[in-house]
């Protein structure tokens, strides 16, 4: 290694160091600031996705003053009806607690044996590890009722520091915009940040609207479905599958336990107590699968993996707040990188065309096999075909050539016949014919006519 390539290294591993330090700074930051920066990024997550309410009332002629004050009091009102959904029901709920308790136990009833059994291993294995000491049991003070009550004033501070942020970013956020971009002294950079601003409204504002609406009729379809099931308060699931759908995979998996403990709870048979999870189950897989890529669009897709560290992430940093808010953050970091990196910005059109080349180039291979398939068929029934017609022709030829053994083994036995009668004939024909026969047949012998003898001459 040279001494630039050394040097090269030491220059790498230094930025990767100090990115390094940099997140982890962040982190922290956030971690530490969580109870005035969780309210405040909430705020404009919230802001942007109600930025298009504002603009149309500005552009009706009212001030952002005043528009912002307007987008809170409806935020406000969509609260407390939310609040009198849940008041009702929880109230019904938390009075049938007791009985919902006894009816749990009961169901549970089965489950005594295996879990005395897996308790009795688990005594045999402290016992065989060492592990007999006695166990203390600390008994807290309070309940819940007390740890609601001690809630309650950060809970009443984290809301007032919400909706004031919520009113401050929708009046002023104009001008924070032109703040930012006056920062700039180049009209490149200056065009370029104004398209990360519209970009990342756009995109935030686009996806929890459409969010919104789809969460909407989840909850509605989620409210009908369990009327018709027959479990109580159906409202009350309703408004908690609308709430729990912001929050993807992990606001799904927890309405599937709730809706469980409360079919198990509620009903009598195994079916109804499955039929709520599998209805909400359909409902999801409908309006994720079906509803929202189709609302959406394939621009404000993400990679599931990367959605599910992000919220997990997030929930661990800032708990609920934190799940809320991990999508639209994604999508903050995505226009960013688009934006600051215009190269990335093809990045998913070339992964689209790549799975369709994919897609294609499948497709064909199946035809192709198919067509494969046909032709091996084809030329298996051809073959078939001339086999049986070859058989039919050497049947043919068996056929003629046993009908000309036939003629021969019956010629055969006409010429011995006729040989034999023949012979018979000849042995019944008396001698004296037959010498005269041979005397009519045979040619007279000729006699020899001696030449006179010529005189010697003196």
């Amino acid at each position: 290694m040279t001494r630039s390539d050394f040097e090269r290294v030491l220059n790498n591993s230094a930025q990767v160091a100090l990115l390094m330090v940099g997140a982890v700074a962040i982190v922290a930051v956030l971690s530490i600031g969580k109870v005035i920066i969780a309210p405040i990024m909430l705020a404009i997550v919230v802001g942007m996705m109600f930025g298009p309410l504002a603009d149309m009332l500005e552009r009706r002629g009212i001030r952002p003053a005043l528009s912002a004050a307007v987008v809170v009091l409806v935020l406000l009102a969509l609260i407390s009806a939310a609040a009198a959904l849940f008041i009702g029901p929880l109230s019904e709920w938390v009075k049938r607690g007791p009985a919902l308790w006894e009816n749990l136990q009961s169901q549970l009833s089965g489950l005594k044996q295996p879990l005395a059994a897996l308790g009795a291993i688990q005594d045999q294995l402290k016992s065989a590890m060492g592990g007999d000491a006695a166990v203390t049991v600390q008994v807290q003070d309070g309940g819940p009722v007390t740890d609601i009550a001690m809630m309650a004033p950060n809970l009443l501070a984290d809301m007032m520091l919400f909706l004031a942020g919520l009113y401050f970013f929708l009046a002023t956020r104009h001008h924070l915009r032109f703040s930012v971009l006056s920062l700039f002294f180049s009209r490149r950079l200056r065009w370029r940040a104004a398209h990360v601003f519209h970009d990342v409204e756009t995109k935030v504002s686009k996806f929890l609207l459409t969010a919104t609406l789809i969460n909407l009729g989840v909850g509605v379809a989620t409210t009908l479905v369990t009327f018709a099931i027959g479990l109580p308060s159906p409202l009350l699931w309703g408004a908690l599958a609308f709430i729990m759908n912001f929050i993807p995979y992990v606001g799904q998996a927890v309405m599937f336990a709730i809706l469980f403990a409360v079919g198990l709870g509620t009903q009598t048979t195994a079916v109804g107590i499955i039929l709520p999870v599998v209805a909400y189950a359909a409902i999801n897989l409908a309006a994720d699968q079906v509803i929202f890529p189709h609302l959406v669009g394939k621009a404000l897709t993400l990679n599931p993996f990367i959605i599910f560290v992000s919220i997990a992430f997030w929930l661990w940093l800032w708990g609920p707040v934190g799940g809320f808010v991990a999508v639209p953050s994604l999508l903050v970091l995505q226009s960013l990188m688009m934006n600051i990196f215009p190269s990335t910005a093809k990045v998913p059109q070339l992964v689209q065309r790549k799975i369709e080349a994919m897609q294609a180039a499948d497709a064909a291979a199946l035809e192709a096999s198919a067509a494969e398939a046909k032709a091996v068929a084809l030329a298996k029934v051809e073959a078939k075909a001339e086999a049986k017609a070859e058989v039919e022709e050497a049947k043919a030829a068996a056929q003629d050539a046993r009908a000309e053994a036939q003629l021969a083994q019956v010629e055969a036995r006409e010429a011995t016949a006729n040989a034999a009668l023949e012979s018979q004939a000849a042995a019944q024909t008396p001698a004296s014919e037959i010498l005269a026969a041979a005397a009519v047949v045979l040619p007279k012998p000729r006699r020899r006519q001696r030449k006179p003898a010529i005189p010697a001459q003196s």
